[in-house]
């Protein structure tokens, strides 16, 4: 049997996550097992293409940087900031590929490499929850969909968390193998290859290091008082501003409008009692702050995409919403 080969490169750059550069290789090693099984006509070469520094050991062969390929992946990063300053010649790398028709590809902190390329302007893009708030601000011209573990637009993919290799190399088996290649291959894995969002999995934590200390003493205030009732008003005569003047600034340093930024905190404080307690979401809803469970819920399921209920029995092992 003459398969279809693609051809996928693991960009190894500086600090980037070893597990991950190893863990896809072995991931499209196993989708060509399944593939033969099943009998289906595709196979994946995948290779790393190393932009490291010369001294990190396991260096990929330099003329295959000169190869085609139809998938590249940016994996996620452990150690440092390098993806920060990621090395000019890669950028320059990754848009020639992406000219001869590459689907570029990053997991986590790898989304701020490919943001480098210009190619994420105007397009949804996720990365993990906690480095959201800093890929929109050195990248505010991207549209941050980090609600989600992976977004595909065809040509460009973005994955979330640490761990999201997982997802983009399941979906790169799914787009260019096939779904059901994609779901022996997680089988294979024992691992979920069902619908899920990375809000499931986020927290809370909001930056105090934006600079501005009006903002920082009324976020330390919010954090004391997130079951009391708060307004615009009330927390704009005590930062001694105008309302306008002060949602601006809050807007700016937090992302968020007041009123987000409280929901947040008592969605927070609500998981947080939802993993370590065993009591009813009604009491939990008055805990932090709100008399209509209704409305606890509602907002809730609106930031985590689980209802409390579904959000317990996912993340407590017995024990009951």
């Amino acid at each position: 049997m003459n398969s279809d080969v693609i051809s996928i490169a693991i960009v190894q750059y500086p600090n980037s996550l070893r597990s991950a550069v190893y863990g896809l290789e072995e991931l499209f090693a196993m989708a060509n097992h399944a593939s033969i099984e099943q009998g289906i006509d595709v196979a994946f070469k995948a290779e790393v293409v190393a932009f490291d520094t010369p001294s990190m050991p396991d260096q990929a062969p330099s003329d295959n940087k000169d190869a085609g390929y139809a998938v590249v992946i940016l994996p996620p990063s452990q150690l440092g900031d390098d993806y920060l300053t990621p090395p000019q010649a890669l950028i320059e790398w990754l848009g020639k590929q992406h000219q001869q028709g590459s689907i570029l590809a990053s997991a986590c902190a790898g989304a701020f490499i490919l943001a480098r390329t210009g190619l994420l302007t105007g397009k949804p893009v996720t990365t993990h929850w906690g480095l959201a708030q800093a890929l929109h601000q050195q990248f505010p011209e991207l549209q941050m969909a980090t609600d989600k573990i992976l977004v595909n637009q065809g040509d460009v993919i973005t994955a979330g968390g640490m761990m999201s290799w997982l997802d983009l190399g399941l979906e790169v088996v799914s787009q260019l193998g096939s779904p059901a290649l994609m779901r022996l291959v997680g089988k294979m894995l024992v691992v979920d290859t069902g619908a899920r969002e990375q809000r499931y999995y986020q927290q809370f934590a909001p930056s105090y290091l934006h600079g501005d200390t009006t903002i920082v003493a009324l976020q330390h205030e919010l954090n004391k008082r997130y079951s009391q009732t708060q307004s615009i008003a009330g927390l704009a005569r005590r930062a001694n501003l105008t309302e306008r003047t002060l949602l601006r600034r809050f807007v700016k340093a937090t992302g968020f409008k007041p009123t987000e930024y409280l929901q947040r905190l008592r969605v927070q404080k609500a998981c947080e009692l939802l993993e370590t307690t065993t009591e009813p979401f009604e009491s939990i809803a008055r805990q932090i702050g709100y008399e209509d469970v209704g409305a606890c819920r509602k907002v809730f399921i609106k930031v985590m995409g689980l209802s409390p209920g579904e959000f317990r029995k996912r993340f407590v092992a017995n024990r009951t919403a």
